[in-house]
């Protein structure tokens, strides 16, 4: 069992962004910030807190998650080494695709499966909730949260290693014991930092596009804006998260000498 040092992966990650960055840059325009902007104009209006109505947008939803899916797995690869080009990396992030997202489905579509059940218990009779309904969900919830932070690194060994859906979610198992307190700090300031900077980002950009461009609606130049300069700050955010779960897995996994990449052509 191996004792994580965060301020170390971080550290492996500011050099490998700053000695690499214009080949995360290629991966992170291609694979989140363009078919980000693609469903944000093609998924239709709601009210707040509700999905839109079912429709093509749900097609190119599906699609835009497996081509963001690739591109997690392309960063990871180009941040864990040994040299790749950005080419090599997307092509890599598609021949293990499948088996990272059947090793996702494996542990999260129970969780979501069970957690949808006691919540439509509770939806029932919002004033009056089931006790029992209303504990299983809150225990659900946490469980889901402990296996989040256990199978943090599946990803990360599903693009470094090959293997399949259930050895990558016991290798992950493996390489985050005793490194859950440390895991669960990361993703928590993670979280709290991209909500922050995304919720500014998007309150700045939308006052500015209002004052400049009037309405910042769907399909307005306005709202263009501020979509597009959120799907940049999310992406750059994926970035750093996926770059840092690779140096993490380096770190845990023992392949400190594991290089990075010179050359993104």
């Amino acid at each position: 069992m191996t004792k994580l040092s965060l301020s170390r992966a971080w550290e492996d990650t500011t050099g490998v962004l700053a000695q690499d960055g214009r080949l995360f840059v290629a991966v992170a325009l291609a694979l989140f910030v363009l078919p980000g902007l693609i469903l944000n104009v093609t998924m239709p209006e709601a009210p707040a807190g509700q999905f839109p109505p079912f429709g093509p947008w749900v097609a190119v939803a599906v699609l835009a998650v497996l081509v963001s899916f690739v591109g997690q797995l392309a960063v990871i690869r180009l941040a864990i080494g040994p040299h790749i080009t950005v080419g090599e990396a997307i092509i890599h992030g598609l021949k293990r695709l499948a088996f990272y997202v059947a090793a996702l489905c494996l542990w999260s579509v129970p969780i979501i499966l069970i957690a949808s059940v006691l919540y439509a218990f509770i939806a029932e009779d919002v004033q009056h909730p089931s006790p029992i309904a209303a504990v299983g969900l809150i225990i659900v919830s946490l469980f889901g949260i402990f296996l989040a932070v256990r199978l943090i690194l599946a990803s990360t060994v599903a693009s470094a290693e090959n293997a399949g859906p259930i050895p990558i979610l016991r290798r992950s198992w493996e390489l985050t014991a005793g490194n859950w307190w440390r895991l669960f700090a990361f993703l928590l300031l993670v979280g709290i930092g991209a909500i922050a900077l995304l919720t500014a980002a998007a309150s700045v950009v939308g006052l500015i596009a209002r004052v400049l461009l009037g309405d910042i609606g769907p399909l307005t130049l306005g709202g263009l804006l501020v979509a597009i300069v959120s799907q940049l700050l999310s992406a750059g955010i994926s970035v750093m998260f996926f770059v840092m779960l690779g140096r993490i897995y380096v770190l845990l996994a023992g392949r400190g000498g594991a290089g990075v990449p010179k050359s993104g052509t």
